[in-house]
């Protein structure tokens, strides 16, 4: 029998380099996708080294064309991971930026949607195939500030939920893992456009916010149930992190 492949996308850094790791060490043929090639690069060969099967694909999720050429030349697919994302941005409604909104929609909505459409033939032929969407808490309530993001990730998570109504008896499940409060070396950064104080802050006196190894341990352990098991939503915070907007911080 051949190795199961997935592929994951946004695996450049944080969540996305650690589920490759994870499902590499599972057993996974792993098909790492993110734009900044070198980065990609890096870990497959991190990988290879240390026995794994991986390799590298350079692409842009929000790219149609792009995303239609790379499922063309894939072998095989048994595990999409739809994790590129991100957030653009902290301010009100009523002074937020359309572009940072736009921006948000096409890599956490659009991305998904290109991603999976693409796949999914090759998902179920596979026989036993696994759609897995990171969103985010930030898709299942709201917060002051947030509301480009907040839509972006409830978009996602509509996303999962009608596919799953919408494939039910073909062998493909499909999962979603929202992850709260996660300390990566990018998100915020990103979020705040390279301010690191201002990056900091948001993890600021909480003694131990989620690691990407934390959310790539719950995307491995949901991937790899028995087939008849789908694991429709899960959500893993920090214990410092009751909700989105209730968060334990040490003075």
């Amino acid at each position: 029998m051949s190795t199961p492949t997935a592929v994951i996308t946004g695996a450049s850094s944080g969540i996305g380099a650690a589920t490759a790791r994870g499902l590499a060490g599972a057993g996974f043929r792993v098909v790492l996708t993110a734009r900044r090639g070198d980065r990609i690069e890096a870990l497959a060969g991190e990988l290879t080294r240390a026995g794994h099967a991986a390799e590298a694909r350079v692409l842009d999720v929000t790219d149609r064309a792009a995303v239609d050429a790379f499922a063309a030349a894939l072998d095989r697919c048994d595990v999409l991971v739809n994790n590129a994302g991100g957030a653009l941005g902290l301010d009100p409604v009523a002074t937020g930026d359309p572009a940072d909104w736009q921006a948000m929609y096409e890599v956490n909505v659009l991305g998904v949607l290109h991603m999976t459409q693409a796949l999914l033939p090759a998902l179920t032929a596979s026989g036993a195939g696994t759609v897995l969407v990171v969103t985010s808490t930030a898709g299942h309530g709201t917060y002051e500030g947030g509301a480009g993001y907040a839509a972006a990730k409830h978009g996602a998570r509509v996303l999962a939920e009608t596919l799953r109504l919408e494939i039910v008896g073909r062998p493909v499940r499909v999962v979603e893992i929202a992850p709260g409060m996660v300390r990566t070396d990018e998100f915020s950064l990103t979020r705040f456009r390279g301010d690191a104080a201002r990056a900091a802050k948001v993890y600021e006196g909480v003694a131990e916010p989620l690691t990407a190894e934390d959310v790539a341990d719950t995307i491995t352990w949901a991937v790899t149930r028995p087939p008849h098991v789908n694991v429709d939503l899960l959500v893993v915070r920090p214990r410092a992190q009751a909700s989105n907007t209730k968060v334990h911080r040490e003075a």
